[in-house]
């Protein structure tokens, strides 16, 4: 037997799940085995991701002692299309490096 946890987080709470459950248990089982998915029905583990200690895993991995398995939500937001917005409004406003498209470098030689 190994212990083990199971991790949900939402924006305003995070719930946590600790278990003992048999070594040959997949992902998967030990998700079921929880009690989550009835908790939190918007849960489906064929759309959401989960991982092991921010790895991502497949359901039918197995896990070892004091491992916690995390069940992801999607992303709400593009990381790459919010920094490109970030970069053009700092374009817009003038400060960005006319060369990098970065923050302006102070030791940089000017022409």
């Amino acid at each position: 037997m190994i212990h083990v946890e199971v991790v949900y987080a939402l924006p305003d709470e995070q719930r946590v799940f600790t278990q003992l459950v048999s070594k040959e248990l997949t992902v998967e089982e030990i998700i079921n085995h929880s009690g989550i998915l009835e908790l939190y029905p918007e849960i489906d583990l064929k759309k959401n991701k989960v991982g092991v200690f921010s790895r991502n895993v497949k359901l039918d991995a197995t896990v070892r002692d004091k491992d916690r398995i995390e069940i992801y939500r999607p992303l709400l937001a593009d990381p790459k299309e919010i920094r490109r917005k970030r970069a053009e409004q700092a374009k817009a406003k003038g400060n960005a490096d006319p060369v990098t498209g970065g923050k302006p470098n102070e030791l940089r030689k000017k022409a």
